[in-house]
């Protein structure tokens, strides 16, 4: 029965690969485009992929989506691996995800750039138990059901967290469950622990779960934008998809400074109670990074290791997929803000 989730994880590999045998998404990455007007701009609409409480509201919360060049549609995923399906058959042009659904991008040869990089605090990517659990550590998951969303990052953590405790994925009863699905049967008793991230750690916390091991020493925290080849090969497109990454590295560093702001947007727009999103940023919002050969390394490793224990085929090739193209603009915006927002730090609007 242990082999199951190696033979899920191959059956959902291969499905990527065959449709993306079958797209009409560019294969190849697309070339840096041209400058473009903003009449061209203000024919584009970008749709968007965004997570609960993501970019979409990050970037209300910093004043960013007003007066914007060109239309957004946001559709709204689960966890990241539905997310990247998206984006890989085109579906959506842009996307924000954690670190392990871009891997099974890559090993799936998903036609898709990883166009940004943020670094967020490692603490909430935790496994919990409830409260009344005798489970003290990650060493006593041995035979345990553990729930995990298939792909996420928190299976990626997951992993590493068994293995710095001397298990293996193997050695644990994975239940692959969407979040708020994951949430339920941990309230109920059908699993004995669940590996996920904020806002679930914090809102489970505050129900009464228990961390028994958390991202310290063995996340490296990393979260990412992916945009389409078929976004990038058009040279409006792409130039939409050059500014929305500017806002998000803007409203990110933002959200540093004002993040009692931040929280009661994110509450607003979830209906989580404040108590939970207050708590959740308090911990360190993402921020912008470069898309570096240090981040390169760490999720090579990061990809190796989940070839070494079967969940993978092959080797995937990170680097590969790695886009630089936006990485300057998106740092600037990051440090200067957006001219004539409450970003903008260079003497505009606060």
């Amino acid at each position: 029965m242990r082999r199951e989730p190696r033979v899920l994880a191959a059956l959902l590999l291969a499905a990527l690969l065959a449709l993306a045998g079958c797209s009409n998404v560019p294969l190849e990455r697309p070339p840096v485009q041209p400058p473009v007007d903003d009449a061209a701009l203000a024919g584009v609409t970008l749709v968007v992929g965004d997570q609960r409480g993501g970019s979409q509201s990050l970037l209300r919360a910093a004043g960013l989506l007003d007066d914007l060049p060109y239309r957004v549609q946001w559709r709204t995923f689960t966890s990241g691996p539905p997310l990247i399906e998206a984006a890989r058959a085109g579906a959506i042009d842009l996307g924000g995800t954690g670190n392990t659904p871009v891997i099974f991008a890559a090993a799936a040869q998903a036609r898709v750039q990883i166009v940004s990089a943020n670094r967020g605090n490692v603490e909430s990517d935790a496994i919990l138990v409830r409260d009344d659990s005798p489970l003290r550590s990650a060493a006593e998951l041995r035979d345990k059901r553990v729930a995990v969303a298939k792909g996420s990052s928190a299976h990626g953590q997951l992993l590493y967290t068994l293995r710095a405790a001397g298990l293996t994925l193997d050695d644990v009863d994975l239940t692959f469950l969407a979040p708020a699905d994951a949430f339920a049967a941990f309230q109920q008793g059908d699993v004995d622990a669940w590996a996920v991230w904020d806002p679930y750690t914090t809102q489970a916390e505050l129900d009464g779960a228990r961390i028994i091991a958390d991202g310290e020493g063995t996340a490296n925290g990393y979260g990412f934008q992916v945009a389409s080849n078929a976004a990038l090969a058009e040279p409006a497109r792409s130039a939409a998809v050059a500014d929305l990454l500017a806002r998000i590295a803007a409203a990110q560093a933002y959200s540093d400074t004002h993040r009692e702001q931040r929280a009661q947007v994110w509450s607003e727009e979830t209906k989580l109670p404040i108590e939970v999103t207050r708590r959740a940023v308090g911990r360190g919002p993402d921020q912008p990074i470069p898309l570096d050969d240090d981040v390169v390394a760490s999720q090579q490793a990061l990809a190796d290791a989940f070839s070494d224990a079967g969940v993978i085929p092959g080797r995937a090739d990170f680097a590969a997929f790695v886009d630089r193209r936006f990485e300057r603009s998106t740092l600037d915006a990051a440090r200067d803000g957006i001219p004539g927002t409450p970003t903008d730090t260079r003497g505009g609007a606060r």
